[in-house]
């Protein structure tokens, strides 16, 4: 029997069938719909049962989480309101885990804009702590099972809605690297990503730089820092043409600071917790 697939999609203010329409979801799925109210629905589509979950709370690694808590498939596809998936996907996503069958997580591709890109797997290779930071949630496919055993979820403090505006997608990977998941890049392509505006970016001014800080702190540790000031490096000509590097790394130096405190009150919290 073919292995059941699960779209997993983070959504703001839709609604569930026409967002299924447009995205032409061909599997079963999971909707997470923040949208200020409570609420649930089901929809049949080309024989496919779509579970839409209406939230008041707004958050994208909390629509993920909860996205996550109802999953119940094989393989797991984490999606967003924007992308227009391949009619094929599905037989795409079974095909590169019958390639790889030690894999817990295959990264695939989605088309976006040039401006946008991060990433595009030109070969099939392995996954690892050199490499996992520029995959965004869109690129993620799980086992279900794999993620269970591994206990992970995404961070309430990172991403759209959340009190630092991105990260969350670099800090799972991470979490499900430590957790001992095999991960996989795959060159598959699942559909397209029609563009539209952010919901976290603004440009490139002081939140920016302080909040790309914090999450440096909790990927790298001790490496925060000096990797900080690569980032800037390298990105120097479109980062900082408002902001002189110096400022940007100031801010970044800012935000390093700010994890670390959080990070020493959160520890503490847990020491207190279990006395």
């Amino acid at each position: 029997m073919a292995e059941k697939i699960q779209l997993l999609v983070s959504a703001v203010d839709k609604d569930g069938a026409v967002l299924a329409e447009q995205m032409h979801i061909g599997s079963d799925a999971v909707i997470v719909n923040q949208c200020g109210r409570y609420g649930y629905e089901e929809i049949a589509r080309n024989g496919h049962r779509i579970q839409v979950f209406a939230m008041a709370e707004r958050g994208v690694g909390l629509s993920r989480n909860t996205a996550l808590l109802h999953a119940d498939a094989d393989i797991c596809v984490f999606s967003d309101e924007d992308i227009v998936l391949c009619g094929d996907y599905q037989e795409q996503i079974r095909r590169a885990y019958a390639e790889l069958p030690d894999a817990d997580m295959i990264l695939v591709n989605v088309q976006v804009a040039p401006a946008r890109r991060t990433y595009w797997n030109e070969d099939i290779h392995r996954i690892n702590y050199r490499n996992y930071g520029r995959y965004p949630a869109y690129s993620i496919t799980a086992r279900h099972e794999a993620l269970l055993r591994a206990n992970v979820h995404y961070s309430l403090l990172f991403g759209g809605g959340a009190r630092y505006s991105n990260g969350e997608d670099s800090l799972f990977l991470r979490d499900c690297l430590r957790a001992g998941l095999k991960i996989y890049a795959h060159t598959i392509c699942i559909g397209e990503e029609k563009e539209r505006e952010s919901t976290w970016f603004s440009g490139y001014h002081e939140k920016f730089f302080r909040d790309r800080g914090v999450l440096y702190h909790y990927l790298y540790g001790r490496l925060a820092l000096p990797l900080s000031f690569r980032f800037l490096w390298v990105h120097r000509a479109e980062m900082c043409s408002g902001i002189p590097l110096w400022q940007a790394y100031r801010f970044m130096k800012d935000g390093v600071r700010e994890g670390r405190a959080r990070g020493s009150h959160e520890r503490a919290g847990k020491d207190n917790g279990g006395r």
